[in-house]
């Protein structure tokens, strides 16, 4: 069986660190994943008052989040946090109130930054915002890559044995991960309509 997961990219540079990691990523997976992006470049800052009529690129988000089996965050840390793209993109995702669209998405958290924590921090935060959404998280393997360009090509190939060795591991237990959570027959929230 094919599980479709959405994957995020938490920097909006076309040359993130963390979309290469992503390529890398997608390469790695195991034969149960299908693996698609899901953009959030259009999204305007998150407005309360547009819930009830979002422009159609809130609407496009919040559908390709709830066509996912499960979603994979690939992000850099910007001030020992969450980049403010992707906070604005969680932020519409689980709103108006009861649409959470991240609710029980098994979800895994990883990041390259070209410091020697790599996203330590970011990840920290992240896990309390998923934890209040309701998406339950893959807790190990962590994964806090040090990007080093000798190591990662640019079309996501990675050329150390014993990192790729590493983030397909991280790939095959997050698949586990995500069949696990998904076999799961337990009703959500009463609250949660999507």
């Amino acid at each position: 069986m094919t599980h479709r997961i959405g994957y995020l990219i938490g920097s909006l540079a076309q040359d993130s660190i963390n979309r290469i990691l992503a390529k890398a990523l997608v390469g790695l997976a195991p034969p149960s994943l299908e693996l698609v992006e899901i953009p959030i470049r259009d999204l305007p800052l998150y407005n309360r008052d547009d819930e009830l009529d979002p422009v159609a690129a809130v609407t496009e988000f919040k559908r390709a989040i709830e066509g996912s089996e499960g979603l994979l965050l690939v992000s850099p840390e910007y001030n020992r946090s969450i980049p403010g793209a992707l906070k604005n993109a969680i932020d519409w995702g689980s709103r108006p109130w009861g649409h959470n669209s991240f609710a029980r998405k098994p979800t895994g958290i990883i990041g390259a930054s070209t410091g020697a924590i790599g996203t330590a921090v970011m990840q920290s935060s992240m896990r309390s915002v998923l934890s209040f959404l309701n998406a339950p998280q893959l807790n190990a393997p962590e994964a806090y890559i040090t990007f080093d360009p000798e190591v990662f090509g640019a079309d996501g190939e990675v050329k150390d044995a014993g990192t790729r060795e590493f983030l397909q591991h991280y790939m095959n237990e997050y698949a586990a991960f995500v069949a696990r959570v998904l076999s799961l027959t337990a009703p959500g929230h009463v609250g949660d309509q999507g």
